[in-house]
């Protein structure tokens, strides 16, 4: 599984209280949205969280509509890449904060709660009941994916999801735009997990790009302990 993110210089991703944060915080960069479209366009699934989905209200996760001019180079790539003509997207949700309303529905995988499943069933194409309980197994819901042949997973599921992910050791690797902007507030990075004293042994960087003011980081994480 990869992750990609866009952050301020003070390491915020999103300001809940501001809609489409994440365009603000990306700085109108066109090299940040052709590296979304790209990582998309190499992903068998797009897998998001509700509240990133609430703060996308057209979103629709496919690599042609973040940067349509390489819409041709993206669809030759997948092709290429014996992969289906658009990646799937994929929400993990309990159902308490999903907008049944978002177009995207249509077309998704939705993942929650054997509850869930019951409260949301018909609101997707396909609703699928991860496991018992209050939330949502993210290991085991990855497991269902690859079972159903989606080997590259993409996570844009936001801080407290990619928090979960990491705490469980699930990302292999994370693509991290720092855009030229102070934000002074909102959410950080990761969420809803302590990593730090436990995670002592830290990612490794695998490439530094630059493109105008923003910088563009490859990491590849390594397996440690977290807390909550």
């Amino acid at each position: 599984m990869f992750a990609n993110f866009v952050e301020t210089i003070d390491g915020v991703v999103a300001i809940p209280e501001l809609d489409r944060s994440n365009a603000l915080i990306a700085g109108g960069s066109d090299a940040d949205k052709f590296v979304m479209g790209l990582l998309r366009a190499c992903a068998d699934v797009v897998l998001v969280g509700s509240k990133t989905m609430r703060a996308s209200p057209q979103g629709t996760w496919r690599p042609e509509r973040v940067y349509p001019a390489a819409a041709d180079a993206f669809a030759e790539l997948r092709d290429a890449r014996g992969r289906p003509e658009r990646p799937a997207v994929a929400i993990v949700t309990t159902g308490a904060s999903l907008d049944r309303s978002h177009p995207v529905l249509a077309d998704a995988i939705v993942l929650t709660t054997a509850h869930g499943a019951e409260a949301l069933n018909g609101v997707a194409s396909e609703v699928i009941a991860v496991n018992d309980g209050d939330l949502v197994d993210l290991p085991a819901a990855i497991a269902m994916l690859r079972a159903r042949g989606h080997a590259l997973i993409l996570s844009e599921g936001g801080p407290t999801v990619f928090g979960e992910l990491v705490a469980r050791a699930c990302v292999d690797e994370l693509f991290l735009t720092v855009s030229p902007l102070l934000a002074g507030r909102g959410l950080g990075l990761v969420e809803g997990v302590e990593l730090l004293p436990d995670a002592t042994d830290g990612a490794e960087l695998l490439s530094v790009r630059a493109h105008g003011n923003h910088l563009f980081l490859r990491y590849r994480l390594r397996n440690g302990a977290a807390r909550r």
